[in-house]
């Protein structure tokens, strides 16, 4: 049945609060199963390069697999709950990936769960892709945005918790323990799905896979300007934050001094920041316009790199001013991120939202895994690091531009 078959009585947005609170809460627990299995083990890289014997580059490398699965995951689901609906694909996948999960926990060697990590990004890949679907099938523009806005609350949760409870399991048992915890909650999210998310693509609206047809969607979202300028902006800021989120367990704790704790706690900080951006993209919805808040957003992103450049060439770079221009920087991209999706989405059919949400997810996952490793090449150091950030943050910031112009010469908002 349709999501909305259940709305006897409508209310902001066009449905009950009751199904609002309700979408929030699943999708949220559904997207934040990847930052999850991201975050949360971080803090344990160190005594998993110890334990299996070999280097930091070689544990990243578990992170980057799991983000390349992610991306081809979304290509390859994405489609198919366009042709089969949401809700089947969505079990499956997320069943897989908590099966995963705990096979990372018998993985003898980094090379095994470099492996296993990409297969449950392949599978991890579900939860993303079909809530973005779910979400357009429902809302555009604003509604899409404020909608986002929201259940971005619990998202972010798992990012910003992720390497605390991390740190603490890590504490009283060994690096494994982090992937049983993240098999657990990948379990409950399977369940919430099963229980409480009804189908939001009807039969009579799904689309065929045919190559030819699938071949031409691609081509056409390609030469859309009004959903790839805004992809290129979400894939270039996404490459700007995760060259952080990829490095800094390294950083802080061998180059800095940290412990496992302390970087968990400035990790959390960060991840608050961005989450108290979305919180202010969301209270501005319906005070600013679309391209005033990427504006403003844009403008954070850029104070907080420009302090984390001059506090390193000052020579003052310390577990204080990186982190503060950092979460500067975080609290940026909180604003910008929702406003960039929901453009890129709005501009799609609900018919086509699947493969428009995958093209999307695929292009950011990617440039997740590939943008941090290419700016770590010369070493995973706090000056390549930051490097690396000024780069996609000046890559950012061409395309958002580029996004507002197109948009405010012509605003395309699809039925």
């Amino acid at each position: 049945m349709s999501a909305a078959a259940l709305n006897p009585t409508a209310a902001h947005d066009g449905y009950p609060r009751r199904f609002i609170a309700m979408m929030v809460f699943v999708l949220g627990a559904l997207t934040a199963t990847a930052p999850l299995a991201t975050d949360l083990y971080l803090p344990a890289f160190p005594d998993m390069a110890e334990s299996l014997g070999s280097t930091e580059k070689h544990i990243q490398l578990t992170l980057t697999s799991m983000m390349v699965g992610l991306a081809l995951g979304q290509a390859v689901l994405g489609p198919l709950s366009d042709r089969f609906g949401r809700r089947v694909p969505l079990l499956i996948g997320m069943g897989a990936f908590t099966l995963t999960a705990l096979l990372c926990t018998v993985a003898t060697n980094a090379d095994q769960l470099i492996a296993i990590r990409f297969i449950q990004g392949l599978s991890g890949a579900a939860g993303m892709v079909i809530a973005r679907a779910i979400i357009r099938d429902h809302f555009q523009g604003d509604d899409m945005t404020r909608f986002t806005s929201k259940m971005m609350f619990i998202t972010m949760l798992a990012p910003m918790l992720g390497p605390i409870i991390g740190a603490q399991l890590i504490i009283v048992a060994p690096w494994t323990a982090v992937f049983v915890f993240m098999a657990v909650m990948s379990a409950l999210a399977t369940v919430l799905v099963w229980r409480y998310l009804p189908e939001s693509l009807p039969a009579d609206q799904r689309q065929t896979l045919e190559a030819r047809e699938f071949a031409a969607t691609l081509g056409r979202l390609v030469r859309d300007k009004y959903f790839i300028a805004p992809v290129l902006a979400v894939c270039l800021n996404f490459s700007m934050l995760f060259t952080y989120v990829s490095t800094f367990s390294f950083i802080s704790q061998n180059e800095m001094g940290a412990s496992a704790g302390a970087y968990s706690a400035i990790f959390a900080i960060g991840t608050l920041s961005l989450l108290a951006g979305n919180q202010v993209n969301l209270f501005m919805i319906d005070r600013v316009e679309t391209h005033r808040r990427m504006v403003i957003g844009l403008t954070c992103s850029l104070t907080g790199v420009a302090l984390l450049t001059g506090v390193q060439l000052a020579g003052v770079d310390n577990l204080v001013t990186v982190p503060s221009g950092i979460a500067i920087m975080m609290f940026g991209c909180g604003v910008v991120f929702p406003n960039l999706g929901a453009a890129a989405m709005s501009s799609q059919e609900p018919k086509v939202a699947g493969t428009a949400s995958a093209f999307m997810g695929c292009l950011q996952m990617a440039a997740g895994g590939a943008m941090p490793a290419l700016a770590t090449m010369g070493g995973v150091t706090l000056a390549n690091m930051t490097g690396g950030i000024i780069v996609y943050g000046i890559g950012t910031t061409i395309a958002v531009l580029a996004t507002i112009r197109i948009y405010r010469r012509q605003p395309v908002l699809a039925a």
